[in-house]
């Protein structure tokens, strides 16, 4: 956690620079405790974006691939990420994010499961895997909204981060943990997000 708050440090200045990143709603960022947060996902930046503006360490999935080079390998285990298959259900990849809720974490996970690079938010598809994590690991969701001009973020183009209240877990209202409720609770957590997304005018 020292070499992670060090790096932090070392780089959160240039990429608030870099983006010109505005962000609101901080004071829902709860100080401990587990919580799913579940973002929009725009690009490869939004976990190092994120990264910035909490204060807490967000534990995302990355690319299994990642982990294969050598020194970006040690990089991507220092800033908290572990491994994900895409492409395909990866059980281990869920259980060590279920693990680290139940353990107290902060966990990224994207309900899009993949990114939309310059496509709004409600023309996008939404998975059932953080409905599932959410129940399995019992913990609350933080919807969050990155938001930037034509949905593409680029170096100097303002982003805008917006971090709505969190959703109570009795709120997705899983009670049998069947498919068609994990659905149903991850849209429900991506509408939460829409409606960041409505509440933002877009500044050019």
């Amino acid at each position: 956690m020292k070499l992670y708050a060090f790096l932090k440090k070392l780089v959160q200045g240039f990429v608030r620079f870099l983006f010109r990143i505005e962000t609101e709603g901080e004071e829902n960022i709860p100080k401990e405790g587990a919580v799913l947060v579940c973002p929009n996902h725009l690009s490869n930046w939004d976990p190092i974006v994120l990264g910035v503006v909490f204060d807490r360490q967000i534990r995302f999935m990355a690319k299994a691939s990642l982990f294969k080079i050598p020194l970006l390998n040690v990089l991507i285990k220092t800033l908290g990420a572990f491994p994900v298959t895409r492409g395909s259900a990866d059980p281990s990849a869920i259980k060590t994010a279920i693990k680290l809720l139940v353990d107290g974490d902060a966990v990224g996970m994207f309900p899009q499961g993949t990114r939309y690079i310059g496509k709004e938010i409600t023309e996008t598809e939404v998975k059932s895997g953080v409905g599932m994590v959410a129940h399995r690991s019992k913990s609350d969701v933080l919807p969050v909204l990155i938001k930037t001009k034509k949905n593409r973020i680029l170096p100097f183009r303002k982003v805008y981060i917006k971090i709505g209240k969190c959703i109570l877990n009795s709120d997705l209202k899983i009670e049998n943990g069947t498919r068609d409720e994990y659905t149903n609770a991850s849209q429900y957590i991506f509408e939460k997000i829409i409606e960041l997304n409505s509440s933002i005018a877009e500044k050019r």
